[in-house]
């Protein structure tokens, strides 16, 4: 520990007391690795303030120690923005002890809650009211905080968008320990730069976020819920064209399921197939509504039809209760628990424009075999949104820590294929550091210069989370 620390250690315990910060190995180390295990970081000691206020003092005593922080949500992120470096000389300032709901308003259909409030109980007491936040994705543990700093995607953002599109205000605790409170619960407000936006997906890099003003949607009370046999993605693609111009705003969930991420779940719990006989390709879709005053299934039923007269539906199954739904969407969810289960497997976070989502997996595919022959491509995910995480397994039978060693590569050719055909290399994990290089690669120079000054004029002394999203200055 160097010794200008150690004065700053004190403060930090006098200030937040024995619960507040945590300074032995055993109690960091949950905070100093990512859900995955893939970064991994030392830090000086992880700071717990349980207040705006807290938060504010632990940021001044950083910049007065010149000190970096890591501002860390539920740490369920795959990209390292939440984690620090390898030093220990940096500190990870946890929002988990500031999960308070400080108001729900049914009437303005907001609801203002802290940051390190759990997504699923944000989820629950909006459900309370008849409401809901419809940020969905298999983050079990995470926080809101994290899900605004990476402007969280997941699993319906075809109908609600990204993160970004339900926040309202913003509570907020600058480099220098100022305190933002932009928590206001307008729908319209057009008094100049919308400042709310700027720390919305910056990973921490710009300030603390303490709160937020989230706006609900009215809850759904009617679904249905198919999973459908397609021969191809490219049927997939003219399927979601036929559900959006015979259903519309109906349609939440456009989900694809390869027959390669199948297997693995299949591999995994022993479930059964999802019809009589295997099929390569597979589409779950659901439609919502807060009325019950529309058949659902029928027009699901209608749309079905249509598809399976043309060819683009080879076999479907409707579900009829609530525990079917959730058989099918287990499906869907199965493949993610099955990859974060297996030796070797590689995550990507790739996005398309949908017109060319056929385009990108054959092209991803190709690229994959060039570099590790035998490997498998697992394209699944968001196609509704064109956010296709195209993922990929060792081959059979091989060493997986060997596979390991053709990351870099593998990641690399995929990201370039999905740049080239007008995509982005990050769709809803971020940056953090694992995308540092494609960031250098794919930004204009005039956007990394934008962003450096974004950073060097909100936190010049680079105190926050440095090194994530933009390089630290050289």
């Amino acid at each position: 520990m160097q010794p200008f620390n150690t004065g700053m250690l004190n403060e930090l315990s006098n200030l937040l007391g024995e619960r507040g910060l945590l300074v032995e190995p055993d109690d960091m180390a949950p905070y100093e690795a990512d859900l995955i295990g893939v970064h991994q970081g030392q830090a000086l000691a992880v700071a717990r303030p349980q207040s705006t206020d807290e938060v504010a003092a632990v940021v001044r005593l950083a910049a007065e120690h010149a000190v970096v922080l890591v501002p860390q949500g539920g740490n369920t992120g795959f990209c390292g923005g939440g984690v620090p470096d390898g030093t220990g000389d940096q500190i990870i300032l946890s929002l988990d002890r500031m999960s308070q709901i400080r108001e729900i308003d049914p009437v303005s259909s907001t609801m203002t809650v802290e940051a390190g409030c759990p997504l699923v109980r944000v989820r629950e007491e909006a459900e309370a009211v008849s409401l809901d936040f419809p940020v969905f994705h298999g983050g079990i543990s995470s926080q809101i905080g994290g899900n605004l700093a990476t402007n969280a995607g997941g699993n319906n953002v075809l109908r609600h968008g990204m993160t970004r599109n339900l926040v309202l205000g913003l509570e907020v605790v600058l480099a220098d320990g100022q305190i933002w409170n932009g928590l206001r619960k307008l729908p319209k407000s057009n008094v100049g730069y919308d400042l709310k936006q700027l720390f919305i997906g910056s990973e921490g890099t710009l300030g603390v976020i303490t709160a937020a003003v989230l706006r609900l949607t009215p809850l759904a009370r009617a679904r249905a819920t198919t999973i459908a046999a397609i021969p191809d993605p490219a049927a997939a693609v003219e399927l979601l064209g036929l559900v959006r111009r015979e259903i519309g705003e109906l349609a939440t969930a456009f989900e694809l399921i390869p027959r390669s991420g199948l297997d693995l779940h299949l591999q995994r719990t022993e479930a059964a197939e999802p019809f009589m006989e295997q099929y390569g390709w597979q589409v779950l879709i659901e439609l919502e509504s807060a009325s019950t005053l529309f058949d659902l299934d029928a027009a699901l039923e209608t749309v079905l039809a249509t598809a399976m007269e043309t060819g683009l539906v080879t076999d479907a199954v409707l579900a009829r209760s609530e525990a079917q739904r959730s058989g099918l969407w287990s499906y869907r969810e199965g493949i993610a628990l099955a990859q974060v289960e297996t030796p070797g497997n590689l995550k990507n976070d790739t996005a398309v424009p949908i017109s060319v989502i056929p385009d990108f997996i054959e092209q991803a595919t190709a690229v994959v075999g060039s570099i590790a022959p035998g490997a498998v491509p697992i394209p699944f995910g968001h196609i509704g949104d064109g956010n296709i995480h195209f993922n990929i397994n060792p081959p059979p039978g091989s060493d997986p820590v060997a596979f390991v060693a053709s990351w870099p590569d593998l990641t690399s050719a995929i990201e370039e294929v999905a740049v080239g055909l007008g995509g982005s290399f990050s769709a809803e994990h971020g940056v953090g550091t694992e995308k540092l290089a494609a960031a250098e690669r794919y930004l204009s120079p005039i956007e990394r210069e934008l962003m450096a000054k974004l950073k060097t004029a909100i936190d010049p002394a680079d105190i926050l989370n440095r090194g994530k999203v933009i390089p630290a200055p050289r």
